[in-house]
């Protein structure tokens, strides 16, 4: 229990102190959640330019952004700090000295941090729950995905498939130093022996990490959630679907461009990234009547989710728990979505948007043609069923009571 009782304390981890993607913004909106019902949230993060200003920030572990410094020898002399960062641990525990707190949330910590910050947690006695955003905690590159292609050779402990498949960015040496990271962490325990619960975004992944050796009593569904008051369905629909997101292999870019050709519906891509260039060439060849709106973000992303007749992700990865889904739902949109990962648990079939096969561009042109010819009333329809969802089984109030009842069991309660 705090040393303060009428205050419990919330220390929240995570690379980044910013709204930088979607993991960030779980574990900020996570800390005001909790700060809304009288606990303190103490950040642990690392320095960056466009942190938010915080009363911890002398606390912060130094700066390391690969983006900056991009040869491969640069970031292999990074290594040890990669691996295992005393700073970390050294910062971390003058902080637990100064703040007390009742019970530690990480959200990524890997190659920044580093999960070193576990067995300091442990050292104090302190609980230790982590969120899942992605699979690292089985697959060493943390998507299962190599070549563009799903991937789960190093199931049952085969890690050094990373460096043979040469997993990170086709690098060799970036490769084997998340094959060491990985071999070094697990041999270490640092997550499965010093965290003592993880907070799973869906039951994909979960079902994943079980298959993979978790031990299922040490993984806890608990679904993203949506703020829904600033998100509501009060847009008219326009003639386009859209996607907005990353603009990366693994989103099923591709697919969807040759499935907008078949079936002659009008797309909006939102966002940048890698592929920008080759999916602008693939469109202009095919003649598909695509707009790339680049990056898009707060109010005129969601004028453009709430004006779309629908929001597409057509990915060919193991996506988890996609928020853009939920906020979609918000606005009274619906969704078609892949049939791979956890985004088939988020889409009820038919009454709150419409999935198609991962990967077959034919499949998914039948649902582009559906969503663009049903009624105005259908579509809506289906928008509000998804909104009356997540109102209550996505919305904030439902997450923050999974958590602390979560929290209750590892003996922190009010």
């Amino acid at each position: 229990m705090s040393s303060d009782m009428t205050q419990l304390r919330l220390l929240a981890i995570n690379n980044y102190f910013y709204r930088r993607g979607g993991a960030e913004a779980i574990f900020l909106d996570h800390m005001s959640l909790f700060e809304d019902i009288g606990w303190q949230a103490i950040p642990f993060a690392m320095q960056h330019p466009e942190n938010l200003p915080s009363d911890w920030s002398q606390y912060f572990v130094s700066e390391i952004e690969y983006g900056r410094e991009s040869s491969a020898l640069t970031k292999v002399k990074q290594a040890a700090k990669v691996i295992y960062s005393r700073e970390a641990q050294q910062n971390l525990s003058r902080l637990l000295e100064a703040a007390k707190p009742d019970i530690a949330h990480a959200h990524n910590v890997y190659h920044h941090l580093s999960p070193s910050i576990f067995a300091t947690l442990k050292q104090h006695n302190i609980p230790v729950v982590m969120t899942v955003h992605d699979l690292k905690l089985a697959c060493p590159a943390y998507k299962m995905l190599v070549d563009g292609h799903v991937c789960e050779q190093c199931k049952g402990g085969r890690i050094y498939n990373v460096v043979a498949n040469r997993c990170i960015k086709g690098s060799l040496p970036l490769s084997g130093l998340v094959f060491v990271e990985t071999a070094i962490h697990r041999m270490l325990g640092l997550y499965r022996n010093k965290v003592d619960r993880f907070v799973v975004p869906s039951r994909f992944y979960r079902e994943k990490l079980i298959e993979w050796g978790w031990p299922q009593e040490q993984l806890i569904y608990i679904p993203n959630f949506v703020e829904t008051d600033h998100l509501k369905p009060v847009y008219e629909a326009q003639d386009y679907l859209l996607f907005a997101g990353r603009l990366a292999p693994e989103k099923g870019l591709k697919t969807l461009i040759t499935a907008a050709e078949k079936s002659g519906v009008k797309l909006v891509i939102a966002g940048t990234g890698p592929d920008e260039a080759e999916l602008k060439a693939l469109a202009a060849e095919l003649n598909v009547p695509v707009i790339f709106a680049g990056y898009v973000t707060g109010e005129k992303l969601h004028r453009l989710i709430g004006e779309a007749r629908a929001l597409v992700l057509p990915s060919e990865w193991y996506e988890n728990a996609p928020v853009s889904i939920l906020e979609a739902y918000a606005l009274g949109t619906p969704v078609i979505g892949a049939r791979i990962g956890g985004i088939p648990e988020m889409i009820r079939d038919g009454e709150t948007g419409l999935t198609a096969e991962a990967g077959n561009a034919e499949d998914l042109a039948k649902q582009l043609s559906h969503m663009a010819a049903l009624p105005v009333a259908e579509r809506n329809a289906m928008g509000l069923a998804g909104r009356e969802w997540i109102l209550n089984e996505f919305s904030a109030d439902a997450y923050r009571n999974r958590m602390l009842e979560l929290y209750g069991t590892l003996g922190v309660s009010a």
